[in-house]
């Protein structure tokens, strides 16, 4: 059995995603998300440790944008993103997914 490494609580979702990495920019959809990361659903290809910027659709309808490093990558399926550059703004904002 493996260790759960997170230390946030992590919530299942299926919003609409866009994302920019070295090798292009993809549509996607997140699986899960928290606080200190989510998993992207894509068929995009990226790195670990690559830096990529991230927009979520909120229920509202607008964009947030957010940036993190990736922590694993599995080709075809996606990959996990570590938020390490969230603004005050951006946490309320991802708080609001969790009401």
């Amino acid at each position: 059995m493996t260790e759960d490494r997170r230390s946030e609580t992590r919530i299942s979702t299926n919003r609409p995603a866009k994302w920019v990495g070295l090798s292009g920019m993809y549509d996607g959809r997140l699986e899960d998300i928290s606080l200190g990361g989510c998993f992207v659903n894509t068929d995009g290809h990226v790195e670990v440790s690559e830096l990529v910027s991230l927009e979520i659709q909120l229920l509202s309808g607008e964009w947030l944008p957010l940036r993190g490093e990736v922590t694993f990558a599995q080709p075809g399926i996606g990959f996990g993103l570590l938020f390490n550059f969230l603004t005050d703004e951006q946490e309320r904002a991802l708080k609001e997914l969790f009401a």
